[in-house]
């Protein structure tokens, strides 16, 4: 008669753990899906960050480019200047060698 006793309790656990079985889980991933989420997820991360950064190299390349042409620019104004300037001096020279060749002439006359 200890047959039936032991079996009751015996029945209870199967029974409880049959139903602890059967009740849904909270998670409805399971590992290989939790893996591939979390190869996802870094791959997203990689991109973004790869994004912000080609971005930034980006501005920093224009940057450049706008850097370069305004110096090209001031460049081209100097050249220009200067240009004016060696005129004017060209023109002082030729004035002063003028006056120069005046005076010998002058000078040769008397």
């Amino acid at each position: 008669m200890k047959i039936p006793t032991i079996l009751a309790p015996l029945l209870a656990v199967v029974l409880a753990a049959g139903l602890a079985a059967c009740t849904p889980r909270d998670d409805t991933m399971g590992p290989a899906q939790k893996a591939g989420q979390a190869v996802d997820d870094a791959g997203d991360k990689v991109a973004h960050d790869v994004q912000e950064k080609l971005e930034r190299a980006k501005q920093a390349g224009q940057h450049m480019a706008d850097s370069a042409a305004e110096t090209k620019s001031r460049i081209e104004q100097a050249t220009a200047d200067a240009g004016k300037g060696l005129n004017k001096a060209t023109e002082e020279v030729g004035k002063k060698v003028e006056r120069a060749g005046e005076k010998i002439q002058e000078a040769s006359k008397k």
